[in-house]
């Protein structure tokens, strides 16, 4: 018997090297995962798209064909004055607008100076009560029955109609031109922020209940950032018409801002003076613009309009 045991033990010691023999060593380490795994497996992402160079290298292929538009544009312009085929008084050259700005430099800067600080004003105003209101519409139907049609209606009121009235309320200073711009950026923040809060999947809305939060810190952790992509895009809409309200409140009654310079010009016939205001009036709203899309980009990274977009884009 003790033989049967011994020579069943020895049979037993050459089965357990025979099993270690055909046993990774990885699989021992407890590592059978890393040897097993598959060989197609995508690779990590290393993070390069988001490297500063090739996002400006990106940003440089993006600029290139606007450039080449300009630069057209421009070489048509200067082709058509320099050829005389439009008067001068009507059409001046590229030259004589840019020696405009360079006398009169000091001038254009104040009175820009001056409708950018409205611009500026009227749509951070108009931002802060867009949202307000469009969080009013969305979260209390006694609200957007109330609200939304007096909203509808300001809206449809030719602002150009209603500009003489305000100087009349609040004189020719800043403040009527600050409402003004307020008045016609106010309805796209309305618009877009209340699409933007009812666009929240109502289950992220039930579950975040259900684990105990309240309105306040559903909205602030859920609603909120998921309406952001529709809010920033009613900002970038509403920055340049605030730059179009400063400017028709200056037609109406103003002594400074480029809309003054801009009747200036046009009532003396200086087309030179009256190119290098547009320009000017076009940058402001551009720089805006791409203040709004930059903070844009810093607020909403995650979003897929960011991952493959530029600056100057708005998809």
């Amino acid at each position: 018997m003790q033989n049967q045991a011994a020579d069943h033990g020895i049979d037993l010691d050459a089965k357990n090297r025979s099993a270690s023999t055909t046993t990774p060593t990885g699989a021992r380490a407890g590592t059978s995962t890393e040897v097993t795994a598959p060989a197609n497996r995508p690779p990590a992402p290393t993070g390069r798209a988001d490297r500063p160079g090739i996002r400006l290298l990106r940003f440089a292929g993006a600029l290139w064909r606007p450039a080449l538009l300009l630069a057209a544009v421009f070489a048509v312009w200067w082709l058509v004055a320099e050829l005389g085929l439009m008067p001068n008084y009507l059409l001046p050259t590229p030259g004589q607008v840019w020696e405009t700005m360079i006398e009169d430099w000091a001038f254009l800067m104040r009175n820009t100076y001056v409708t950018l600080y409205e611009t500026v004003i009227g749509f951070i105003l108009a931002g802060l009560l867009g949202l307000g209101t469009a969080v009013l519409i969305a979260y209390s139907p006694t609200m957007e029955k109330a609200i939304y049609p007096i909203v509808l209606f300001a809206q449809v009121i030719p602002k150009i109609a209603i500009a003489p009235l305000l100087v009349v309320w609040f004189g020719v200073g800043l403040t009527p031109k600050i409402v003004l711009a307020v008045l016609i950026a106010f309805f796209p923040v309305v618009i877009s922020g209340v699409a933007g809060l009812r666009s929240t999947d109502p289950e992220l809305i039930d579950l975040s209940a259900t684990m105990g939060a309240g309105r306040w810190k559903t909205f602030r952790k859920i609603q909120f950032p998921n309406a952001l992509p529709h809010l920033m895009a009613g900002l970038k809409v509403a920055v340049t018409l605030a730059v179009v309200g400063a400017v028709v409140g200056e037609f109406v009654g103003a002594d400074e801002g480029l809309g003054y310079v801009l009747l200036l010009a046009n009532g003396n016939l200086d087309a030179p003076l009256l190119f290098a205001d547009l320009f000017l009036m076009s940058l402001i709203g551009i720089v805006l613009f791409v203040i709004v899309e930059v903070a844009e980009a810093l607020l909403i990274p995650w979003h897929a309009s960011r991952r493959t977009g530029v600056p100057l884009t708005t998809s």
